[in-house]
């Protein structure tokens, strides 16, 4: 998704701002489930992430009319959702599913179905990520961030973010029996 300046807003998205209540409707349908996979993929639990989802969505109800637009909304809804899974988990004083990457690598055996891994084992996969490397794989992976939006969201450089996606989707392959051999 391009950029967008000030006087560049996406039509949905100005018109839920102005408090067109179908164009907010619009909004939680697109981005519904990126929402929610990420934050499944932050506390490892459905109903915490149910709970994150709903939250994130009342909170872009309320903020909404301040988005200026000096970035995209899927940058804002990314940086937003990221901040109440953080406050969630502080509030609550639960920490992410802690999972330790050899044993998920024993656990993770690939299902192979005409081809296609089920989604379950990648997600098992992505459960063994560092919590960085998860948020940067999310928002490059499920918010379809550049790297230059995802590195400006999370406040790292570029470069980071860059080495961090690869990491995970490195690691990621490996439990899942996909990395390629060397000779």
């Amino acid at each position: 998704m391009p950029e967008a300046s000030a006087r560049d807003v996406d039509p949905v998205v100005a018109s839920a701002r102005d408090g067109d209540v179908g164009a907010f409707e619009t909004l939680v349908r697109t981005n519904a489930d990126a929402v929610y996979a990420h934050a499944l993929r932050f506390f490892g639990d459905r109903q915490l992430a149910e709970d994150a989802t709903q939250e994130v969505f009342l909170k872009v109800f309320r903020s909404l009319a301040g988005f200026d637009g000096r970035s995209s909304f899927t940058t804002w809804l990314f940086r937003l959702t990221r901040n109440v899974c953080i406050d969630m988990l502080r509030r609550n004083r639960r920490s992410p599913m802690p999972v330790d990457p050899l044993e998920g690598a024993q656990a993770v055996t690939p299902d192979f179905s005409d081809g296609v891994l089920t989604s379950e084992s990648l997600e098992r996969a992505i459960a063994t990520l560092q919590p960085e490397d998860r948020d940067a794989l999310s928002a490059v992976t499920l918010f379809g961030l550049s790297y230059q939006d995802a590195a400006a969201a999370l406040g790292v450089p570029v470069g980071t973010v860059k080495s961090r996606v690869f990491r995970a989707r490195r690691l990621i392959l490996g439990l899942l029996g996909l990395a390629a051999k060397e000779a």
